[in-house]
Protein backbone atom coordinates (compact mmCIF):
# COMPACT_ATOMS: atom_id res chain seq x y z
CA UNK A 1 0.00 0.00 0.00
CA UNK A 2 3.02 2.30 0.16
CA UNK A 3 2.72 3.42 -3.49
CA UNK A 4 -1.05 4.09 -3.28
CA UNK A 5 -2.38 7.59 -2.66
CA UNK A 6 -4.68 7.74 0.37
CA UNK A 7 -8.16 9.22 0.02
CA UNK A 8 -8.48 12.71 1.54
CA UNK A 9 -12.13 13.33 0.70
CA UNK A 10 -15.25 11.45 -0.35
CA UNK A 11 -17.93 12.25 -2.91
CA UNK A 12 -21.51 11.81 -1.66
CA UNK A 13 -23.63 10.91 -4.67
CA UNK A 14 -26.88 11.46 -2.79
CA UNK A 15 -29.90 11.52 -5.11
CA UNK A 16 -28.62 11.80 -8.70
CA UNK A 17 -31.41 13.39 -10.74
CA UNK A 18 -32.16 16.31 -13.00
CA UNK A 19 -31.75 19.85 -11.66
CA UNK A 20 -35.53 20.31 -11.35
CA UNK A 21 -35.93 17.12 -9.29
CA UNK A 22 -33.01 18.11 -7.06
CA UNK A 23 -34.70 21.45 -6.38
CA UNK A 24 -37.85 19.61 -5.30
CA UNK A 25 -35.78 17.35 -3.03
CA UNK A 26 -34.05 20.40 -1.56
CA UNK A 27 -37.32 22.19 -0.75
CA UNK A 28 -38.97 19.07 0.72
CA UNK A 29 -35.98 18.12 2.88
CA UNK A 30 -35.42 21.70 4.00
CA UNK A 31 -39.05 22.08 5.11
CA UNK A 32 -38.92 18.70 6.87
CA UNK A 33 -35.69 19.70 8.63
CA UNK A 34 -37.07 23.05 9.80
CA UNK A 35 -40.28 21.44 11.11
CA UNK A 36 -38.25 18.72 12.84
CA UNK A 37 -36.00 21.20 14.62
CA UNK A 38 -38.83 23.55 15.62
CA UNK A 39 -41.18 20.75 16.75
CA UNK A 40 -38.60 18.99 18.91
CA UNK A 41 -37.23 22.29 20.24
CA UNK A 42 -40.76 23.27 21.35
CA UNK A 43 -41.07 19.94 23.20
CA UNK A 44 -37.82 20.67 25.06
CA UNK A 45 -38.98 24.19 25.93
CA UNK A 46 -42.38 22.93 27.14
CA UNK A 47 -40.83 20.24 29.35
CA UNK A 48 -38.51 22.71 31.06
CA UNK A 49 -41.04 25.54 31.43
CA UNK A 50 -44.25 23.70 32.38
CA UNK A 51 -44.16 22.51 35.98
CA UNK A 52 -46.69 19.74 35.20
CA UNK A 53 -44.11 18.10 32.94
CA UNK A 54 -41.32 17.99 35.52
CA UNK A 55 -41.23 14.21 35.83
CA UNK A 56 -38.76 11.50 34.72
CA UNK A 57 -40.88 10.51 31.71
CA UNK A 58 -40.76 14.01 30.25
CA UNK A 59 -37.09 14.36 31.16
CA UNK A 60 -36.43 11.30 28.99
CA UNK A 61 -38.77 12.70 26.32
CA UNK A 62 -36.85 15.99 26.18
CA UNK A 63 -33.60 14.06 25.75
CA UNK A 64 -35.17 12.06 22.91
CA UNK A 65 -36.28 15.34 21.31
CA UNK A 66 -32.72 16.67 21.58
CA UNK A 67 -31.44 13.47 19.96
CA UNK A 68 -33.95 13.86 17.10
CA UNK A 69 -32.67 17.39 16.45
CA UNK A 70 -29.05 16.26 16.61
CA UNK A 71 -29.52 13.19 14.38
CA UNK A 72 -31.07 15.23 11.60
CA UNK A 73 -28.53 18.03 12.07
CA UNK A 74 -25.65 15.59 11.69
CA UNK A 75 -26.91 14.56 8.24
CA UNK A 76 -29.40 16.94 6.62
CA UNK A 77 -27.45 20.26 6.42
CA UNK A 78 -24.59 18.59 4.52
CA UNK A 79 -27.10 16.74 2.35
CA UNK A 80 -28.87 20.02 1.48
CA UNK A 81 -25.55 21.70 0.69
CA UNK A 82 -24.55 18.83 -1.61
CA UNK A 83 -27.89 18.89 -3.44
CA UNK A 84 -27.22 22.51 -4.45
CA UNK A 85 -23.52 21.97 -5.12
CA UNK A 86 -21.75 20.49 -8.12
CA UNK A 87 -18.80 19.18 -6.11
CA UNK A 88 -20.74 17.15 -3.47
CA UNK A 89 -17.65 16.33 -1.43
CA UNK A 90 -16.95 15.79 2.26
CA UNK A 91 -13.53 15.63 3.89
CA UNK A 92 -12.13 12.38 5.28
CA UNK A 93 -12.36 13.66 8.87
CA UNK A 94 -15.78 15.19 8.25
CA UNK A 95 -17.11 11.92 6.86
CA UNK A 96 -16.06 9.84 9.84
CA UNK A 97 -17.18 12.54 12.28
CA UNK A 98 -20.61 12.54 10.65
CA UNK A 99 -20.78 8.74 10.79
CA UNK A 100 -19.69 8.62 14.42
CA UNK A 101 -22.13 11.26 15.70
CA UNK A 102 -25.02 9.81 13.70
CA UNK A 103 -24.58 6.33 15.20
CA UNK A 104 -23.70 7.70 18.65
CA UNK A 105 -26.99 9.63 18.76
CA UNK A 106 -29.00 6.73 17.33
CA UNK A 107 -27.51 4.31 19.87
CA UNK A 108 -28.22 6.70 22.75
CA UNK A 109 -31.78 7.05 21.49
CA UNK A 110 -32.39 3.29 21.58
CA UNK A 111 -31.01 3.05 25.12
CA UNK A 112 -33.32 5.90 26.13
CA UNK A 113 -36.27 4.10 24.52
CA UNK A 114 -35.61 1.12 26.81
CA UNK A 115 -35.18 3.38 29.85
CA UNK A 116 -38.43 5.21 29.10
CA UNK A 117 -40.33 1.93 28.77
CA UNK A 118 -38.97 0.85 32.18
CA UNK A 119 -40.02 4.23 33.63
CA UNK A 120 -43.56 3.71 32.37
CA UNK A 121 -43.56 0.14 33.71
CA UNK A 122 -42.68 1.41 37.21
CA UNK A 123 -45.23 4.26 36.98
CA UNK A 124 -48.11 1.97 35.98
CA UNK A 125 -47.25 -1.34 37.65
CA UNK A 126 -45.72 0.03 40.89
CA UNK A 127 -47.24 3.51 41.31
CA UNK A 128 -46.76 3.61 45.09
CA UNK A 129 -43.05 2.89 44.82
CA UNK A 130 -42.50 5.13 41.79
CA UNK A 131 -41.36 8.27 43.75
CA UNK A 132 -38.75 6.23 45.64
CA UNK A 133 -37.50 4.30 42.58
CA UNK A 134 -37.42 7.01 39.91
CA UNK A 135 -35.87 9.82 41.91
CA UNK A 136 -34.29 12.87 40.32
CA UNK A 137 -30.84 11.42 41.01
CA UNK A 138 -31.73 8.07 39.38
CA UNK A 139 -33.21 9.89 36.38
CA UNK A 140 -29.99 11.91 35.92
CA UNK A 141 -27.86 8.77 36.26
CA UNK A 142 -29.94 6.90 33.67
CA UNK A 143 -29.69 9.75 31.16
CA UNK A 144 -25.93 10.05 31.74
CA UNK A 145 -25.59 6.27 31.42
CA UNK A 146 -27.45 6.32 28.10
CA UNK A 147 -25.10 8.95 26.66
CA UNK A 148 -21.98 7.25 28.00
CA UNK A 149 -23.25 3.89 26.74
CA UNK A 150 -23.72 5.28 23.23
CA UNK A 151 -20.25 6.85 23.28
CA UNK A 152 -18.52 3.63 24.35
CA UNK A 153 -20.62 1.32 22.17
CA UNK A 154 -19.91 3.05 18.86
CA UNK A 155 -16.29 4.10 19.39
CA UNK A 156 -14.49 0.75 18.65
CA UNK A 157 -16.27 0.23 15.32
CA UNK A 158 -15.53 3.77 14.11
CA UNK A 159 -11.86 3.55 15.18
CA UNK A 160 -11.47 0.31 13.20
CA UNK A 161 -13.04 1.91 10.10
CA UNK A 162 -10.83 5.01 10.32
CA UNK A 163 -7.72 2.82 10.37
CA UNK A 164 -8.70 0.96 7.18
CA UNK A 165 -6.79 1.82 3.98
CA UNK A 166 -8.88 3.93 1.60
CA UNK A 167 -6.98 4.19 -1.69
CA UNK A 168 -9.80 4.84 -4.14
CA UNK A 169 -12.40 5.06 -5.51
CA UNK A 170 -13.87 7.64 -3.15
CA UNK A 171 -17.50 7.84 -4.36
CA UNK A 172 -20.10 6.96 -1.68
CA UNK A 173 -23.42 5.90 -3.17
CA UNK A 174 -25.39 7.51 -0.37
CA UNK A 175 -26.38 10.94 0.92
CA UNK A 176 -24.32 10.59 4.12
CA UNK A 177 -21.39 8.54 5.40
CA UNK A 178 -23.28 5.39 6.33
CA UNK A 179 -21.40 2.32 7.52
CA UNK A 180 -21.91 -0.06 4.58
CA UNK A 181 -20.97 2.39 1.77
CA UNK A 182 -17.81 3.38 3.68
CA UNK A 183 -16.74 -0.23 4.15
CA UNK A 184 -17.38 -0.83 0.46
CA UNK A 185 -14.59 1.66 -0.40
CA UNK A 186 -11.89 0.11 1.80
CA UNK A 187 -8.96 -1.49 -0.05
CA UNK A 188 -8.88 -4.56 2.17
CA UNK A 189 -11.02 -7.40 3.48
CA UNK A 190 -13.75 -5.95 5.71
CA UNK A 191 -15.57 -9.13 6.71
CA UNK A 192 -14.35 -8.94 10.33
CA UNK A 193 -15.48 -5.32 10.77
CA UNK A 194 -18.77 -6.14 9.07
CA UNK A 195 -19.25 -8.97 11.55
CA UNK A 196 -18.41 -6.66 14.48
CA UNK A 197 -20.96 -4.11 13.21
CA UNK A 198 -23.56 -6.85 12.86
CA UNK A 199 -22.97 -8.23 16.37
CA UNK A 200 -22.98 -4.78 18.00
CA UNK A 201 -26.15 -3.75 16.17
CA UNK A 202 -27.84 -7.07 16.91
CA UNK A 203 -27.07 -6.98 20.63
CA UNK A 204 -27.96 -3.30 21.07
CA UNK A 205 -31.25 -3.38 19.17
CA UNK A 206 -32.50 -6.75 20.40
CA UNK A 207 -31.54 -6.16 24.05
CA UNK A 208 -33.18 -2.72 24.18
CA UNK A 209 -36.16 -4.05 22.24
CA UNK A 210 -36.48 -7.01 24.62
CA UNK A 211 -36.53 -4.70 27.66
CA UNK A 212 -39.11 -2.52 25.93
CA UNK A 213 -41.35 -5.46 24.97
CA UNK A 214 -41.17 -7.01 28.46
CA UNK A 215 -42.01 -3.66 30.06
CA UNK A 216 -45.03 -3.18 27.80
CA UNK A 217 -46.17 -6.76 28.33
CA UNK A 218 -46.35 -6.12 32.08
CA UNK A 219 -48.02 -2.75 31.45
CA UNK A 220 -50.72 -4.38 29.29
CA UNK A 221 -51.36 -7.08 31.90
CA UNK A 222 -51.67 -4.41 34.59
CA UNK A 223 -53.98 -2.24 32.48
CA UNK A 224 -56.37 -5.13 31.87
CA UNK A 225 -56.76 -5.44 35.64
CA UNK A 226 -58.01 -1.84 35.96
CA UNK A 227 -61.76 -2.10 36.62
CA UNK A 228 -62.67 1.24 35.06
CA UNK A 229 -62.88 1.42 31.26
CA UNK A 230 -61.97 5.11 31.44
CA UNK A 231 -58.91 4.29 33.52
CA UNK A 232 -57.79 1.68 31.01
CA UNK A 233 -58.25 4.10 28.13
CA UNK A 234 -56.30 6.85 29.91
CA UNK A 235 -53.41 4.52 30.69
CA UNK A 236 -53.25 3.18 27.14
CA UNK A 237 -53.28 6.73 25.79
CA UNK A 238 -50.31 7.61 27.99
CA UNK A 239 -48.26 4.73 26.57
CA UNK A 240 -49.48 4.86 22.97
CA UNK A 241 -47.25 7.74 21.88
CA UNK A 242 -44.09 6.14 23.23
CA UNK A 243 -44.97 2.76 21.76
CA UNK A 244 -45.61 4.30 18.31
CA UNK A 245 -42.24 6.07 18.30
CA UNK A 246 -40.49 2.91 19.51
CA UNK A 247 -42.09 0.82 16.76
CA UNK A 248 -40.92 3.23 14.04
CA UNK A 249 -37.39 3.50 15.40
CA UNK A 250 -36.77 -0.18 16.08
CA UNK A 251 -38.51 -1.41 12.93
CA UNK A 252 -36.46 0.70 10.52
CA UNK A 253 -33.13 0.20 12.30
CA UNK A 254 -33.46 -3.56 12.62
CA UNK A 255 -34.24 -3.82 8.91
CA UNK A 256 -31.34 -1.49 8.04
CA UNK A 257 -28.51 -2.71 10.25
CA UNK A 258 -29.20 -6.16 11.70
CA UNK A 259 -27.92 -8.05 8.66
CA UNK A 260 -24.57 -9.84 8.25
CA UNK A 261 -23.90 -7.97 4.99
CA UNK A 262 -25.34 -4.71 3.69
CA UNK A 263 -23.23 -4.35 0.55
CA UNK A 264 -25.87 -5.67 -1.86
CA UNK A 265 -28.70 -3.39 -0.74
CA UNK A 266 -27.14 0.07 -0.64
CA UNK A 267 -29.94 1.69 -2.69
CA UNK A 268 -32.61 0.20 -0.42
CA UNK A 269 -30.64 1.42 2.61
CA UNK A 270 -30.51 4.89 1.08
CA UNK A 271 -34.30 5.11 0.82
CA UNK A 272 -34.93 3.67 4.27
CA UNK A 273 -32.26 5.89 5.83
CA UNK A 274 -34.28 8.94 4.76
CA UNK A 275 -37.16 7.59 6.84
CA UNK A 276 -34.86 6.82 9.77
CA UNK A 277 -32.83 10.04 9.83
CA UNK A 278 -35.44 12.57 8.70
CA UNK A 279 -39.03 11.32 8.63
CA UNK A 280 -39.04 9.61 12.06
CA UNK A 281 -37.64 12.67 13.91
CA UNK A 282 -40.16 14.76 11.96
CA UNK A 283 -43.10 12.62 13.08
CA UNK A 284 -42.06 12.21 16.73
CA UNK A 285 -43.17 15.71 17.89
CA UNK A 286 -46.62 15.12 16.37
CA UNK A 287 -46.82 11.60 17.84
CA UNK A 288 -45.98 12.76 21.35
CA UNK A 289 -48.10 15.91 21.14
CA UNK A 290 -51.26 14.43 19.64
CA UNK A 291 -51.30 11.17 21.63
CA UNK A 292 -50.32 12.54 25.05
CA UNK A 293 -52.93 14.37 27.11
CA UNK A 294 -50.48 16.18 29.40
CA UNK A 295 -48.46 17.38 26.42
CA UNK A 296 -51.62 18.69 24.73
CA UNK A 297 -52.53 20.57 27.90
CA UNK A 298 -49.02 22.04 28.01
CA UNK A 299 -49.39 23.21 24.39
CA UNK A 300 -52.72 24.87 25.24
CA UNK A 301 -51.29 26.58 28.32
CA UNK A 302 -48.26 27.83 26.41
CA UNK A 303 -50.45 29.20 23.62
CA UNK A 304 -52.78 30.85 26.15
CA UNK A 305 -49.81 32.48 27.91
CA UNK A 306 -48.37 33.73 24.61
CA UNK A 307 -51.73 35.25 23.60
CA UNK A 308 -52.03 36.85 27.03
CA UNK A 309 -48.57 38.39 26.77
CA UNK A 310 -49.38 39.66 23.27
CA UNK A 311 -52.56 41.38 24.55
CA UNK A 312 -50.65 42.96 27.42
CA UNK A 313 -48.02 44.26 25.02
CA UNK A 314 -50.69 45.98 22.89
CA UNK A 315 -52.12 47.91 25.84
CA UNK A 316 -51.05 51.58 25.99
Amino acid sequence: MGNVTAVTEFVLVGFPNSYEVEIIFFVVFLLAYVVTVLGNALIIVLVYTDCHLHSPMYCFLSNLAFIDISVTSSVVPKMLANIMSEKKTISFAGCFSQSYFFFLLATTGFILFAITSYDQYVAICNPLRYPTIMTERVCSQLVLGAWMGGFIWILPSVVLKVRLPYCGPNVIDHYFCDSAPLLHLACTDVQLIELIDFVLSLFLLLSSLALTVVSYAWIILTVFQIPSAQGRQKTFATCASHFTAVSLGFGLSIFLYVRPSQMNSVHLNQSLSVLSSLMTPLLNPFIFSLRNQQMKEAWKNALHNCLGMAKEARKP
